[in-house]
């Protein structure tokens, strides 16, 4: 190949290159580029075009341009306004800058021109009829390029002018277009030239494909939609009306406004196309429909707007509920967030406190307050895992689960959702539903919730769930962890007084059709009715009673024996009858063997005296009341502490072996358990040991290890009420729960003396008095307790141990 040097002013082309044999129009407008093109006119029309390597860039330098170029000629040049020239350039050869002899005012570059000398052999040959034959195949599919040009690429003869007006006509990048200039050996530019046509053809066959694909889809989507339209102005021009196709016709309507997810769209309208299938009286059919009414009723996309205007909040709560802060302060702190982070997953929260105290309304305010649905399902005796998740469409009757009909009822996708009663489930051979609700209750798994029935992922995470019960001990372990629990104790006197006064009396007077006119009722009378006639950690019996007053006012006032009724403490009798309950029960004599304790029941606090007394025997010891093992093994470890500090205490070890003691708990009829008798019935041991009496105004409870270590139980806020109702005035308490002090209210607090104590000797000292002279501590057991049915002599010995151990 020949090679000639020549110097010529150099033209930078943007985003454009031109091959030999191409004749292009090229719009000039830049300063450098527009004398280049001014010398070539002067000159010999001729002038070197080489492309810059980056479109971008205005004012290229040495670096910026390829080396590889295109001399061309200058065939015609048109001014148009704005200084931009119009040139139309025909390339002749391929060149390649040498040096560039000078950059201002325009470039100018001395190149070494090459002229195509080839000897065409057999495998240009080969190479030309491949290339033309693959460029006849991406004209035909491409569509792009005139069927003309293949007629003349066809008749060419020279190898490289056929690969370089082949090279011009495809579309392709400029650094591939640049590697085709640079080839200068025509072998190598055909052989690079056919790799390229090949990916380009499958390219452009990849394209036809999918297009082809799209057509056929937009065919058949025109095709249906041509039909239906035929059909319905056929039905109508004969008076007719297919019912079933216009039902499915209403429903893809009714799909298609709904805004489902696209999953649950396209289960859907699959359905709907089941449907319309189907034979009209088909039993499949009523399924189908029932499943397409179910899916179109839920809030997918709907949802209510919080209130998030905390002190309206504030209002709405503290109006409906008096006391309850902590629940009341986290539904506070929950609006806050909402106000500051826009997208919040529905907080879960479980209310745990004894009947009565308002878990259920609470919930119904905290909806009131947010200004949400509010939905409300009973757990209570659930014992089917589908009452959870629904049933398959397979059964006869299947439905949806009670959380799906829930969002339904709610009609919005936020509602507050309340799960009553969760600790009082059960489970058999058909399921656990507690199981079920794991994903229910689980902030991070809502959000795909899966009902066996609507079988497609429902979002949960907007809802704020919230439970009742009124222990955690009969929660399942997994799902109580996924829960935040708050805890809600019994009122006070003041409080249930407050209750009483603000929501009780006046809802009683209005439900049985009174006014304030017709009734008057005290403070007073309300207080003794709380102290005399209710013993609840709740306010249920309370309206229970205040309800009785209503009716026997509403008898008096129809008889027309008065036109009001006062109700007072000292005229309460007439009304309620003899009190039930002794206010200050406490308030009794100093006993021997006699010491009250305080327990944790289902329903709150409450108080137990515990009674001791020996006779002769063998040195044996009976426990009576229905305990339950953890009771027996602290009896146990009481009397051996006991007996183990015989000498220090006093107490004559004869007695342990030849004197049977005998330890009950009244009201037999109940079962008791739990470690907070530990400390109660070895304070009870010793005193009737050590012929001491116990204070009567002393309340205790703990647990008690043999070593006479007092530890800690639960339960202190309501057992401390308890106590306080019962008119005690001390309470020993184990030192390891002074933090659960801060629970109790301070109204109580300032009418109690707090003692906490680390071992039994602490207990003694403050509990027992100085010995009196007595002439013997030894009771016989009287013979009523002997015919108890609940008497059941028990064998110190053969007390069962490792009992479970239960909330007392």
């Amino acid at each position: 190949m020949n090679s000639e040097i020549k110097t010529l002013p150099l033209l930078p082309l943007r985003g454009i290159l031109v091959f030999p044999y191409m004749v292009i129009h090229l719009d000039v407008g830049r300063e450098k580029s527009v004398q280049a093109i001014e010398e070539a006119m002067v000159n010999d029309r001729m002038i070197f075009l080489a492309t810059q390597k980056e479109a971008q860039t205005d004012e290229p330098t040495v670096e910026d341009i390829y080396q590889v170029g295109t001399v061309a000629e200058v065939k015609q040049l048109l001014k148009l306004p704005g200084g931009t020239i119009r040139v139309l350039v025909e390339g002749i050869a391929r060149a390649k800058i040498n040096k560039y002899e000078n950059l201002e005012p325009y470039f100018k570059v001395e190149i070494e021109q090459f002229s195509e000398e080839f000897e065409k052999n057999a495998e240009i040959e080969a190479f030309m009829r491949s290339l033309v034959y693959q460029f006849e195949q991406y004209v035909k599919l491409s569509k792009r390029i005139p069927p003309e040009t293949v007629v003349s690429v066809v008749n060419l003869e020279e190898p490289g002018r056929l690969a370089d007006i082949i090279a011009s006509h495809l579309t392709l990048r400029i650094e591939d277009k640049q590697r085709m200039l640079e080839a200068i050996d025509i072998v190598e530019r055909l052989e690079k030239l056919c790799g390229i046509v090949a990916k380009e053809l499958e390219i452009v066959e990849l394209e036809r494909k999918i297009s082809i694909r799209v057509r056929k889809q937009m065919e058949k989507t025109q095709k249906e939609y041509y039909l239906r339209e035929q059909m319905k102005a056929i039905q109508k021009e004969l008076g007719e009306k297919d019912e079933r196709v216009a039902e499915c016709e209403e429903l893809r309507e009714k799909i298609a406004k709904a805004k489902l997810p696209k999953e649950a769209e396209e289960k859907s309208l699959k359905e709907v196309d089941r449907l319309e299938k189907m034979p009209p009286m088909a039993a499949e059919a009523a399924v189908v429909r029932n499943y397409l009414d179910w899916m179109l009723a839920l809030p997918w996309s709907k949802s209510t707007r919080d209130r998030l205007d905390i002190n309206g909040a504030e209002a709405v709560l503290e109006a409906d509920h008096y006391g309850l802060k902590d629940p009341k302060e986290r539904i506070i702190e929950y609006l806050a967030i909402r106000k500051l982070a826009k997208k919040m997953k529905g907080p879960i929260l479980c209310l745990v406190g004894p009947p009565g105290v308002g878990k259920t309304s609470l919930g119904r305010s905290i909806a009131r307050a947010l200004d949400r649905k509010f939905i409300r399902i009973s757990l209570g005796g659930v014992r089917d895992e589908a009452e959870i998740r629904g049933h398959r469409r397979t059964y006869v009757g299947a439905m949806p689960g009670r959380v799906i009909q829930g969002m339904r009822t709610a009609g919005s996708k936020n509602p507050v959702f309340l799960l009553d009663e969760i600790d009082k489930m059960a489970s058999d051979f058909r399921g656990d539903p507690s199981s079920a609700l794991l994903e229910v209750l689980d902030p991070e798994q809502n959000n795909t919730f899966s009902d066996h029935y609507i079988e497609t992922a429902f979002d949960l995470s907007n809802v704020m769930f919230i439970t009742t019960a009124n222990n955690m001990w009969s929660i399942p372990r997994p799902l109580l962890d996924r829960m935040e629990v708050i805890q809600i104790s019994g009122y006070t006197e003041e409080e249930k007084l407050q209750i009483a006064k603000r929501h009780l009396v006046p809802k009683q007077i209005k439900d049985h059709g009174l006014t304030e006119e017709m009734i008057s009722v005290s403070d007073n009378t309300v207080l003794k009715v709380i102290r005399e006639y209710t013993r609840e950690s709740g306010v249920r019996n309370l309206e229970r009673k205040i309800a009785a007053l209503c009716r026997k006012t509403a008898k008096k006032i129809v008889a027309g024996e008065t036109e009001k009724v006062k109700i007072t403490a000292q005229n309460l009798e007439q009304f309620l009858g003899i009190p039930r309950y002794r206010y200050g029960v406490a308030e009794q004599n100093d006993e021997v063997g006699t010491v009250t304790g305080m327990a944790w029941t289902e329903v709150g606090g409450d108080t137990l005296v515990i009674e001791v007394t020996t006779y002769k025997g063998t040195g044996r010891m009976t426990l009576t009341g229905k305990l339950g093992d953890v009771m027996k093994e602290s009896a146990q470890a009481g009397y051996s502490y006991v007996r183990s500090r015989a000498q220090d205490l006093g107490i004559d070890q004869e007695l342990f072996e030849k004197w049977d003691m005998h330890i009950h708990i009244p009201e037999g009829a109940i079962p008791k358990d739990g470690p907070s008798a530990g400390i109660t019935m070895a304070t009870a041991m010793a005193s009737v040991l050590t012929c001491r009496k116990v204070r009567h105004d002393v309340a205790m409870t703990g647990e008690i290890t043999l070593r006479g270590r007092v530890l800690p139980v639960g339960g202190i806020k309501e057992k401390v009420m308890a106590a306080h109702r019962a008119g005690i005035k001390v309470i020993i308490l184990p030192r390891d729960n002074k933090k659960d002090l801060e629970d109790i209210p301070a109204n109580i607090k300032k009418h109690l003396d707090f003692n906490l104590v680390e071992h039994l000797d602490e207990v003694l000292e403050i509990a027992l008095l100085e010995k009196d002279i007595v002439d013997t501590p030894v009771v016989e057991p009287k013979a009523a307790m002997l015919d108890n049915p609940h008497f059941t002599p028990v064998d110190h010995q053969e007390i069962q141990q490792g009992g479970t151990q239960l909330p007392s």
